[in-house]
C-alpha cells in the first residue's frame, strides 16, 4: 500500500496520522494518537514555515492562521475538511449503535448529535471565547474513539441501552468537567504520559476493537456464522480501499474510507444486503431532541472510568496542538494548550445534552492542512458551521445508518488497525531495549486485552468492578501510568548510567 511518504507535499506518518491513510481519524475517533512525532525532514519544513511567518509578522501581514480567504476558495477548502473527517465522525456512534443493537431511529439520533456537537466543538476550538477557551488553530473536532470500550462496558453492565445510555452520558459530563478543571495544569503533567504509556494505551485501544469488526460480519447472518456473501462484500470493500490507497493521492486518498463505504453499499444492493428503510420518513431538517435517551445518571465507577478516558483524550489533544502549531507557524505554548483543552472539555460536557459523546481534536485534518497549504482557522470554522447544518438534518444522519454491516466491518478494520499502528509508531519513540519499558508494554497489553479476548472474563465480579475492568482500556491506562511512575519516576534520581530520558512528546 502506497504511503503518504511518497507525496512530498504530505506530512510523514505519525501516530495520529497513520489513520489518515484510510481517510479516518485515530481519536477518536476520535480517534486516539500522538501526532506530535515528526521526522527530521518534517521538522526542517516546519522550522522554515516558522521563520517565514515570523518574517510576515514583522512586515505587518496577517498571519496565515488568521487569514480570511475569498468566499469561493474558503467554501471549497471547508468542504474538503468536512469530507475528510465525516466518515470518522460518525464511526463512533455507529460502533456503539451496532454493538448495542440500537434501532435505526436511535442510531440516527446518535449520529445527528455527534455531527452537531462536532461542529459546535470545532467553532469553540477555532474561534474561541474570549481569551479563555479555544486554541484558535485550524482544528476540526469530532468524537473520540478513546471511550468506546468503556461505554460499551457500561451499557452491558447496566443491562442495555435504556438503563446504560443515561449512565454513559452522566459519566461523560462529570469527566468533561474534570477535564475542564485540570486543563490549566495538564501541560505540566504530560511528562507522566511518555511514549511508553501513550503508545501502550493507543495500541491497546486499536487491538481490542478489532474483534468487534469481525463480530459485525457474523451478526449479519441469521445462522450465527459468517456467510460467504457477507465475507465477500467485506473483502470487496477492503479491495476498493486498497486500490484507492495505491492509485490516488492527496485529497482522494484522504477520503478513501468515505468512497469505499459508498461503493460497498452500492455493491450490497444486488447481493440483498442493503436496507434503505431508515430513509423513509426522515426529515430533511429537524432540531435534535435533547436528552433523547433520558436524563443523565451518575455512577461512581462509570465516572472513574470516564475520567481515565478523559486523561487519554487530553494527552492526544495536547500532542495534536503541539504538532499543528509547528506546521502552521504558530507555536502552541502552555496558554494555547490550556485554552484548547478547555474547548475540548466544554464541547464534551455539552455533548450528552444532544446525545453525543466526548469531543476531541481530529489529527487527521492535520494532513489536509499540509496538503492544501491552507492554514486559516476561519476555513475550519466554516467546516464547523457546515457540520452543524448536517447535524440538523435527520435525513443526512439516516443516510449513514444504511451502510451494511459487512461494509462497516471492512472500513472499521482499517480504522481499528490504523489506531493500533499509531500506537506502535508511538512505542518506537520509547526505549524498549530497557527492560522496564518493555515490561510496562507487556503488562498493559496483557491485562487490557483480557476482556476482548475472553468474553465474560470479569463476569463474576461486582457490577462496579466490571465497569472499571471490563473495558480493558481503563485498566490498561491505569496500569501503564502506575508502572511508569514506579519504574521511571519514584526513587529515580535522573537517568541510570548509560540510559537517556525518554522524550515526553517528540517532534
Amino acid at each position: 500500500m502506497k504511503s503518504d511518504r511518497d507525496d512530498p507535499a504530505a506530512p510523514s506518518e505519525s501516530p495520529g496520522e497513520a489513520a489518515a491513510l484510510t481517510g479516518v481519524p485515530a481519536q477518536d475517533g476520535h480517534s486516539p494518537s500522538d501526532p506530535a512525532h515528526r521526522p527530521a525532514d518534517d521538522a526542517a519544513r516546519t522550522t522554515e514555515k516558522v521563520h517565514s511567518t515570523d518574517a510576515a509578522r514583522t512586515t505587518g501581514k496577517v498571519h496565515p492562521v488568521d487569514e480570511i480567504l475569498p468566499p469561493g476558495r474558503m467554501l471549497l477548502a471547508s468542504f474538503q475538511h468536512v469530507a475528510s473527517m465525516y466518515a470518522g465522525a460518525v464511526s463512533v456512534p455507529l460502533v456503539v449503535a451496532v454493538a448495542t443493537k440500537m434501532s435505526p431511529g436511535d442510531t440516527a439520533v446518535l449520529m445527528g448529535g455527534s455531527l452537531l456537537m462536532a461542529g459546535i466543538a470545532t467553532l469553540l476550538q477555532t474561534l474561541g471565547i474570549g481569551n479563555f477557551i479555544g486554541s484558535r488553530l485550524p482544528f476540526v473536532n469530532g468524537v473520540s474513539f478513546a471511550g468506546v470500550g468503556v461505554m460499551l462496558t457500561i451499557i452491558a453492565t447496566q443491562g442495555g441501552i435504556e438503563a446504560g445510555m443515561p449512565v454513559v452520558f452522566g459519566a461523560i459530563i462529570v469527566s468533561s468537567l474534570f477535564g475542564f478543571l485540570v486543563s490549566s495544569y495538564f501541560s505540566r503533567l504530560v511528562r507522566f504520559f511518555p511514549p511508553v504509556v501513550t503508545g501502550s494505551v493507543i495500541t491497546l485501544i486499536g487491538v481490542s476493537l478489532v474483534p468487534v469488526a469481525y463480530r459485525w460480519i457474523v451478526d449479519e447472518s441469521p445462522s450465527g456464522t459468517a456467510e460467504p456473501r457477507s465475507i465477500g462484500l467485506a473483502g470487496a470493500t477492503i479491495l476498493i480501499m486498497l486500490l484507492l490507497q495505491r492509485f490516488t493521492r492527496g485529497f482522494l486518498k484522504q477520503v478513501s474510507m468515505l468512497i469505499a463505504m459508498v461503493c460497498g453499499t452500492l455493491l450490497a444492493v444486488p447481493m440483498g444486503l442493503a436496507d434503505f428503510s431508515a430513509l423513509r420518513g426522515a426529515d430533511l431538517f429537524g432540531v435534535p431532541n435533547p436528552l433523547h435517551f433520558g436524563a443523565p445518571q451518575f455512577s461512581l465507577p462509570a465516572i472513574v472510568s470516564m475520567c481515565v478516558v478523559m486523561l487519554v483524550i487530553l494527552t492526544e489533544s495536547t500532542a495534536d496542538m503541539i504538532a499543528l502549531g509547528k506546521i502552521v507557524g504558530r507555536e502552541a505554548d502552555e496558554k494555547t494548550i490550556a485554552r484548547g483543552l478547555r474547548a475540548d472539555s466544554l464541547g464534551s460536557a455539552l455533548s450528552p445534552l444532544f446525545n453525543a459523546f466526548h469531543a476531541s481534536a481530529f489529527a487527521q485534518n492535520i494532513g489536509l492542512v499540509v496538503i492544501s497549504k491552507v492554514r486559516s482557522r476561519f476555513v475550519v470554522a466554516l467546516s464547523g458551521a457546515i457540520l452543524v447544518l448536517i447535524g440538523l438534518s435527520p435525513a443526512a444522519a439516516a443516510l449513514v445508518s444504511v451502510v451494511p454491516m459487512p461494509v462497516l466491518a471492512a472500513v472499521s478494520l482499517f480504522l481499528f488497525g490504523s489506531i493500533a499502528v499509531s500506537g506502535i509508531q508511538t512505542l518506537l519513540q520509547a526505549d524498549l531495549h530497557r527492560g522496564d519499558n518493555a515490561l510496562i508494554v507487556v503488562v498493559t497489553l496483557g491485562a487490557g486485552l483480557a476482556p476482548s479476548l475472553s468474553d465474560g472474563f470479569y463476569a463474576a465480579f461486582p457490577d462496579w468492578a466490571q465497569i472499571i475492568l471490563g473495558s480493558g482500556i481503563s485498566t490498561g491506562c491505569i496500569l501503564a501510568v502506575a508502572l511508569n511512575l514506579v519504574f521511571n519516576h519514584f526513587g529515580r534520581k535522573g537517568a541510570r548510567v548509560g540510559e537517556q530520558e525518554e522524550p515526553v512528546l517528540s517532534h
